[in-house]
């Protein structure tokens, strides 16, 4: 049976002529209407999958100019203030949230989800933050040539970074304290 849309107009132009008109409830409107339906779904699917790996991607990004910026392997005092910079990108845009805010007024929505964000990562990093392995050059080479696919990122190395200095090996993609 075929799957995708395309394939199905295909077959129903094909079997009705070009005019293709059909009866509302004939078979080919039905599987037009299951493949339409389909195509929507998957297409749903795809946009919360990718929605839900955005902040993934946009950490390894971060970590990727850093590489590109770094011939050799970055040492532990830089990647820790990386891992500051990443954890503190949103302060400004949470400052000019409370400036904006009346006085007695709650916090917004925004505010408290951008608060909520934080202070998880934060403490992600006490646990210890789920970073690619930027000691290893291999693993910095395969991290440089990263062109923002998600398929590509299971071929790297990753570590768990504590805020008082341990790193332990973790794994892609990351999964509690892995």
């Amino acid at each position: 049976m075929a799957k995708s849309l395309a394939k199905v107009q295909k077959k129903v132009i094909r079997k009705k002529g070009p005019s293709g008109v059909l009866h509302e409830n004939s078979k080919d409107a039905q599987r037009l209407r299951r493949a339409s339906a389909r195509e929507e779904k998957l297409g749903r699917l795809a946009a919360a999958r990718e929605k839900a790996n955005r902040p993934t991607l946009q950490r390894l990004a971060l970590f990727q100019g850093a590489a590109q910026a770094t011939p050799g392997p970055i040492e532990i005092e830089e990647i820790h203030a990386l891992v500051q910079r990443y954890l503190n990108r949103d302060d400004e845009a949470l400052a000019e949230l409370k400036s904006q805010r009346r006085p007695g007024r709650p916090s917004s929505t925004r505010e408290d989800l951008l608060k909520q964000r934080m202070a998880m990562e934060d403490n992600e990093y006490s646990a210890g933050f789920w970073i690619p392995n930027m000691q290893d050059e291999g693993n910095l080479e395969k991290l440089r040539r990263w062109n923002g696919d998600w398929g590509y990122l299971s071929t790297l190395k990753y570590v768990r970074l504590a805020r008082n200095g341990s790193i332990q090996q973790s794994s892609f993609p990351p999964k509690g304290h892995s």
